[in-house]
């Protein structure tokens, strides 16, 4: 038998069927990013700064060259987020020699809107503030006069997601029913609103977790640290693994560790646990998350264990 020629394949983690998979996921991603660019008059992208909206902003960037993004970047900032997200997305809208002008940031801070008064301070035992993200979201997009917004949900995240279509329509109070979407056949979209309706915008809704991480090492994307696993000071509560800090402190009962963790997913770090693993490059981080039988949310967001239809309830309420 010959030796195979030692190249370095274009996907490390993946054969050649993989790649294509993943760009005909690329190519209808950026599709749906220009029918709104053309439809909707004031588009938005929210970003977390987590793998899925970096994702996004990568693929909108493509729809676009080698023009500059024509839409700004919106960020919920609950107060409460990981250094190493913050870092990380202030690095990723600075500019740089092929966009000089950098991407335009907006940032809706729920501390603001509680010093306001739009909303009450949480009572939440954990201290989060992820309910409290929805009425700063809608504050910013009717500020902003945003007749529709991109996302980075997917399909496989949460049966409430499941249900979204990929045009997901919102009232005037960007409040969503599932009873009442469009149907999408044959990937036609209908982006006929009425004054005051808005918009969600799922490009990434038939994309898996694995194909995200496939598209991160495919296009060689930076992440924030917290998604690679290295020793961090963690406590549990119910089964999940918080991070130290001075948002998340253990109670009375609870002990410090210092483990092998990383992140599946960014979010509020009260809320937001990590998982024991000592995956410390994509392709380790790829065949764990193959090997997994739990989403990321079922495995790490506590607010999703409320009940079976917490995300559900939140999306009704104007939740991304």
């Amino acid at each position: 038998m010959t030796a195979p020629a030692e190249t370095t394949p274009a996907n490390p983690t993946g054969d050649v069927d993989h790649v294509a998979a993943i760009r005909v996921l690329e190519a209808e991603a950026v599709h749906i990013i220009r029918e709104v660019a053309a439809e909707l008059e004031r588009p938005v992208l929210l970003f977390s700064g987590g793998k899925d909206s970096i994702v996004l902003l990568r693929l909108a960037e493509k729809a676009f060259r080698p023009a500059p993004l024509p839409f700004p970047i919106l960020h919920v900032d609950t107060g409460h987020n990981f250094d190493e997200v913050i870092d990380f997305r202030d690095r990723r809208v600075a500019p740089t020699p092929q966009n000089p002008d950098g991407i335009k940031l907006i940032v809706a801070s729920v501390q603001e809107s509680i010093d306001s008064g739009r909303v009450a301070e949480t009572t939440d035992p954990s201290g989060s503030r992820n309910r409290l993200q929805t009425r700063t979201l809608l504050d910013a997009l009717e500020e902003g006069e945003f007749d529709a917004a991109f996302g980075g949900a997917r399909r496989d995240e949460d049966r409430a997601r499941a249900k979204e279509r990929v045009f997901s329509f919102r009232d005037e109070f960007g409040q969503w029913d599932p009873r009442a979407q469009r149907p999408e056949p044959w990937s036609l979209y209908n982006g006929r609103i009425r004054k005051g309706e808005s918009v969600r915008v799922f490009p990434l809704s038939n994309w898996t977790e694995v194909d995200i991480w496939r598209y991160i090492e495919l296009e060689n994307l930076e992440l924030p640290s917290i998604y690679f696993a290295s020793q961090r000071e963690v406590f549990d509560r119910d089964g999940i693994l918080l991070a130290v800090s001075p948002y998340s402190q253990p109670r009375e009962g609870d002990s410090i560790t210092t483990e092998w963790v990383r992140y599946r997913t960014v979010g509020d770090l009260t809320i937001t646990g990590a998982v024991r693993s000592r995956a410390t490059t994509i392709p380790e981080i790829i065949t764990e998350i193959s090997a997994s039988t739990v989403s990321e949310r079922g495995e790490t967001r506590a607010d999703d264990r409320t009940s079976s239809a917490a995300m559900e309830d939140r999306k009704r309420e104007g939740y991304f």
